[in-house]
Formats: structure tokens, C-alpha cells, sequence
């Protein structure tokens, strides 16, 4: 059994076990333009290679272009040199391996630091963050949609009030995903909305309450005091709400996904981290990016744009997908 098998047996044993996920081929077909830049790449790199200083640094340089990041690529390489004298350094498959077990770890660092919740509480509120046009209303659509295929019982708070038809988007997706919906005129108070909302949980006794708000990144100190105040106000009806701070990425935007992540995270605590659009780009690296800098945990990952794409990330599933034989 290999470094990378070795790891995923251990750690499943011991850890809760994603049930819900999409299957593996439509996660490896969602990553098949990553898979090409990552995986792929390195496989050339190593075959009929031995593990040596001038291979590092082709491995390192393949890494750098897949906007896995300076700092993760860094970790990345300097294990693999400590894997160095557990492994056949001139075998291609033993050091693929060894590349495998050290992404996963990487992946898996992050999640100690916010495991999964075995047990929800009722209702379970979670505040969805993101700039404009990451795709965070639609995400927030799709995230009802998962959690309502759970069997639970879902109302969405439709706290985006700034933007232009931000009410009539989440409506259709709140639709489609057989939710309800509260919202309120544009404009409106995104604290007065999201209080609403809790309310109405609370009332209907509801499983989960889902905030999307609003995304004005360029506006720090606004958002700041937004985001604090939709806290603040709906610890009035439950102390501990939101239990989850979600931040939604989109991976085509690169190394920008994690300029806008250091951003987020000086404005509000992160338990968590949704990477959008993964099947549209070759920059899937930038999931081992985030994870890894920010030690906040991925989620969920898109990997297509109907409302069943929305992939629960398991660590394993997603580096066996990036190395998949076509």
C-alpha cells in the first residue's frame, strides 16, 4: 500500500465519512482542466526521472503555474524531501504517490482546524460571504438544494439588498431547490432581513437558515460594520448564530481568489471556504492555495452549473480525481 493509501485509510477510519457526494467520474469530469495543468503535468515531469534536486525544482515550477501558491508549493516540496528516504526516489509511480499523500495532507491540515459537524444544531444558520460575481447567490441556491436532498427542511434569508435583482435570482434557485425564501424591498436593511429570516426558522422549526449576503468588497469598512451587525442581530434570537461563516471563491480568478480571502478574513472569522466554477478553469490549484495559507477548511466545491454540482469536498476524492486516468 502506498504513502497516499496509507494516509486515506487512517484517516477515514478514524474521521466522519462524507456520504453525500457527487460521483467520482462527475468530480473528475468537473476536474478535468485542472487535472491536465496539475496532474498530468507532473506525471510527465517524473517519468523515467529520479528524485533529485533538479527534479524538485521542475516539480516546484509545474506547482507555481497551477496556482497552488509560493507558500503551499513551498510546504509541498519540502515534504516530499522529508518523504525522500521512505520512498523509491527512482520509481515515477512511488513519487506520485508520495505527491498525492503530501496534497492530502495538506487538505487535511486545514480541516483539523474546523472539522465537519457530525451533529447540526436547530436551526443550523450559516452566513454566506463573497465579492460580486463569484457566484455566491447561486451558490447559496445550490447549498439549499444539498441540504434539503439531506432531508432537511431549509429557508433561505435574501440579505443581498444592494444589488439589482439579487431578490429575483435567489427566489428562482430558492424554487428550484424547493425552499423558501424571505426577503424584503431592494435596499432594504440586510440585518432586518437576515433577523427575519431566523425568526421565521425558529418559528417553523426549520433545520437550516442560509444568509446569502451582500459582496461590496471595495468597501471594507461598510462591509465590516454589515456583516458585524447581521451577527449582532440575529444573536439577539440565538447566541450562537451564525455557527458557520462560509466564504464563496471562484477558482477561475486564481491567485485574485486568495487576495479576496485574506481580505475576508480580517472582516469576519471563516470556518469555511466554497470554491466555484473548478470545471471552467485549469487553476484548480488554488483550492490547495486557500486551504493551506488560510487553514480554513474547503466545503464545498462547483464543478458544474446544475443545481447537483455543488460537490461536498472530501480531500481524498478530490486529489484521486486530479490524478484519474482519463
Amino acid at each position: 500500500m502506498g504513502l497516499f493509501e496509507s494516509l486515506k485509510a487512517k484517516v477515514q477510519a478514524a474521521a466522519h465519512k462524507v456520504s453525500d457526494a457527487l460521483s467520482f467520474d462527475r468530480l473528475k469530469e468537473g476536474l478535468a482542466k485542472t487535472r491536465s495543468a496539475i496532474a498530468a503535468r507532473l506525471a510527465t515531469i517524473v517519468r523515467g526521472r529520479r528524485l533529485d534536486e533538479k527534479l524538485l525544482s521542475e516539480l516546484e515550477e509545474a506547482l507555481l503555474l497551477a496556482d497552488v501558491g509560493v507558500r503551499t508549493t513551498e510546504r509541498i516540496i519540502k515534504g516530499l524531501c522529508a518523504r525522500a528516504h521512505r520512498i523509491a526516489v527512482d520509481d515515477p509511480d512511488a513519487v506520485l504517490d508520495a505527491i498525492k499523500a503530501e496534497l492530502a495532507e495538506r487538505l487535511l491540515a486545514a480541516s483539523e482546524q474546523h472539522p465537519y459537524r457530525t451533529e447540526l444544531p436547530k436551526p443550523y444558520v450559516v452566513m454566506i460571504v463573497g465579492v460580486n460575481g463569484v457566484g455566491k447567490t447561486t451558490t447559496v441556491g445550490k447549498l439549499a438544494y444539498n441540504f434539503q436532498q439531506e432531508g432537511k427542511r431549509v429557508i433561505i434569508g435574501a440579505a443581498d439588498t444592494f444589488r439589482a435583482a439579487a431578490n429575483e435570482q435567489l427566489a428562482t434557485w430558492a424554487d428550484r431547490a424547493g425552499v423558501e425564501v424571505v426577503k424584503q424591498r431592494h435596499g432594504a436593511d440586510p440585518a432586518a432581513v437576515a433577523y427575519d429570516t431566523l425568526n421565521a426558522a425558529i418559528a417553523r422549526g426549520m433545520d437550516v437558515c442560509l444568509i446569502d449576503t451582500a459582496g461590496r468588497l471595495h468597501t471594507k469598512g461598510g462591509l465590516m460594520h454589515e456583516l458585524e451587525k447581521i451577527s449582532r442581530v440575529m444573536k439577539k434570537l440565538l447566541p450562537e448564530a451564525p455557527h458557520d461563516v462560509w466564504l464563496v471563491l471562484d477558482a477561475t480568478t486564481g491567485q485574485n481568489a486568495i487576495i479576496q480571502a485574506r481580505e475576508f478574513a480580517k472582516v469576519t472569522p471563516l470556518s469555511g471556504i466554497i470554491v466555484t466554477k473548478l470545471d471552467g478553469t485549469a487553476k484548480g490549484g488554488v483550492v490547495l492555495a486557500i486551504a493551506d495559507e488560510f487553514q480554513v477548511p474547503v466545503r464545498y466545491i462547483g464543478v458544474g452549473e446544475r443545481i447537483g454540482d455543488l460537490q461536498r469536498f472530501d480531500a481524498f476524492a478530490f486529489v484521486e480525481a486530479l490524478f484519474a486516468d482519463e
